[in-house]
């Protein structure tokens, strides 16, 4: 048994006249106890997916079980058997630390202490900070909060939105060794991000534009399937080096990328003639092999859909 599975999600958004299209026949699934990202930017449909696979939205078609439970039919099973982190801090803010994971824990009918040894690697962060308002903590100890009320009733599938949005590089990198350490534990874990680094600590990836699935494989096998070459080039004359490159006769694609612009050649060209072009014209610049990550493949898909 999958412990997710989506076939054909569809949700729309407005009325029939005028409408969005959020997810557009979405299909993936799940295996128990993988650590699976939904990658893409905002609007990408995210968070319809999430709020749809935890029972708070219907969808307008398709269908989907967590747990071999159906979203419609079993929302109640659902609801006792899943955790959800939403993007937003949505605990208590006038409730202090320990009264928002005592809340949650009564909610589900247990109690901190008995599933405390689930919680502990997260929750022992924090808990020297117990008697604060949760709205007073910090953007990472916030995340942690979240986290420990997601997990108190010991969930079998943990769905975390966004969890790392805004957050700091240093909370963020600590939070993805908290889901590894969750994940030993057998809990499956889907994480969407708009951060595409985050895609290589996953087992798998749904690559989300827009409301369609561009990509679906492990992190290493999209970066394989890229199977083109990609320079990385700069110059004291980023701007007109971006238009010169749109006419050297090997481009296949370039954009802009941090410091650099990254070309994406034709099969038929070379490192060689890229700076033999670039001498031509006089460019104070450099032009270096690079290796293509996820952002690059995530924008070749989405170009060539």
């Amino acid at each position: 048994m999958k412990a997710v599975l989506a076939e054909n999600l569809v949700k729309r958004y407005g009325d029939k006249r005028s409408h969005t299209e959020a997810l557009k026949e979405v299909s993936f699934e799940v295996k128990q106890g993988e650590l699976f990202g939904i990658i893409g930017p905002d609007g990408a449909g995210k968070t319809s997916l999430f709020r749809i696979l935890t029972t708070l939205l219907l969808p307008d078609g398709g269908n989907a079980t967590v747990d071999g439970y159906d979203v419609v039919k079993d929302f109640k099973s659902i609801r006792k058997r899943v955790g959800y982190m939403p993007g937003r801090f949505s605990l208590y803010q006038d409730l202090s630390v320990a009264e928002n994971l005592e809340f949650f824990a009564t909610i589900f009918e247990t109690s901190i202490e008995e599933n405390y040894e689930l919680i502990k690697d997260i929750y022992s962060q924090i808990e020297p900070f117990k008697d604060r308002k949760a709205g007073k903590l910090s953007g990472g100890m916030k995340q942690k909060l979240a986290l420990s009320c997601a997990l108190i009733h010991r969930p079998s599938v943990l769905f975390l939105d966004e969890p790392t949005t805004g957050v700091d590089a240093v909370s963020r990198m600590e939070f993805w060794d908290m889901l590894q350490g969750l994940k030993k534990q057998g809990i499956t874990i889907l994480v969407s991000t708009p951060y595409m680094d985050e895609a290589s600590l996953c087992d798998r990836v749904a690559l989300i534009q827009t409301g369609n699935i561009l990509s679906i494989n492990s992190p290493e096998n999209i970066i394989s399937n890229f199977g083109r070459s990609l320079v990385a080039v700069r110059s004291n004359k980023m701007f007109d080096l971006l238009k010169d490159l749109k006419y050297f006769e090997g481009t296949e694609d370039v954009y802009a990328f941090g410091e650099y612009h990254h070309l994406v050649l034709k099969n038929s060209s070379s490192l060689a003639e890229v700076k033999e072009f670039l001498s031509a014209r006089h460019f104070d610049s450099e032009a270096t092999m690079v290796t293509p990550g996820i952002e690059d493949c995530f924008i070749a898909l989405m170009k060539s859909s």
